[in-house]
């Protein structure tokens, strides 16, 4: 398995469980969302697979490792809420951030490098951006450049954590189908609460609120209208 997740527990500083006893495997090319309520452990389940946290107990292994050891194999777009717009850096510089794992030696970033990045914007349609100020742009597009940034590492997996807040339909619909693209080709776990858009086109999603239940996409479109974390929703789904 590409992610493998056994008998996970998590708490800050011991005294609370964000997470309880989690277990879950994801295989390779696999693409699967997650979604849950506010506060029930979606970003720290995610900063774990990344190694940024370490268990309280049980054991996470990604692509047959403890994820702290494979950074360089991992691309990661986080939640942006804010941030300062006239910080002087580029649209290749943030990018460029994406290829740091690989980066060796002082200095500027080698070209290789640079084409890498180049290469990561062309591949979200923004190649034509490399020289703005990075907070020149457009809340779609800064996403689109943190999913290059993500990619220029050439990832084998690909974690996003609420990607999409905030950004206009338009933007939302075009980061989804560059996502759908790569289906099969990189495993791609989604945080969002967009599942309406999206959650047909997954293998299966997880709903994480401290425990994690495991829902195929059909289960969760019949339920959406409902709202996602109902008790009948979790009260159906533990009598299949």
């Amino acid at each position: 398995m590409t992610i493998s997740v056994e008998n996970l527990s998590f708490a800050y500083e011991k005294h609370f469980l964000v997470l309880k006893n989690i277990s879950f495997s994801i295989a390779k090319g696999e693409f699967i969302g997650i979604f849950g309520p506010n506060g029930g452990g979606k970003t720290t389940l995610l900063k774990l697979l990344l190694g940024l946290l370490s268990p309280l107990e049980g054991k996470v292994q990604v692509l047959g490792r403890p994820p702290s050891e494979i950074t360089d194999r991992l691309g990661y777009v986080p939640q942006v809420r804010r941030f300062d717009k006239s910080f002087p850096i580029s649209v290749l510089d943030v990018v460029l951030q994406g290829c740091l794992a690989k980066y060796r030696g002082y200095g500027n970033f080698s070209q290789d490098l640079k084409e890498k990045a180049l290469e990561a914007l062309e591949r979200v349609g923004l190649q034509d951006k490399a020289k703005l100020a990075f907070g020149t742009l457009s809340g779609g597009q800064i996403q689109r450049i943190l999913l290059a940034r993500a990619l220029a590492s050439d990832p084998e997996i690909l974690l996003l954590d609420e990607a999409t807040v905030g950004i206009d339909p338009e933007a939302l619909r075009e980061i989804f189908q560059f996502l759908l693209n790569l289906r099969g080709k990189i495993t791609i776990v989604l945080v969002t609460h967009e599942l309406q858009i999206i959650a047909k086109e997954m293998n299966y999603l997880f709903c994480v609120n401290r425990e994690i239940s495991t829902f195929s996409p059909q289960q969760v479109c019949e339920h959406f209208a409902m709202g996602l974390y109902h008790p009948p929703l979790m009260k159906d789904k533990e009598h299949d």
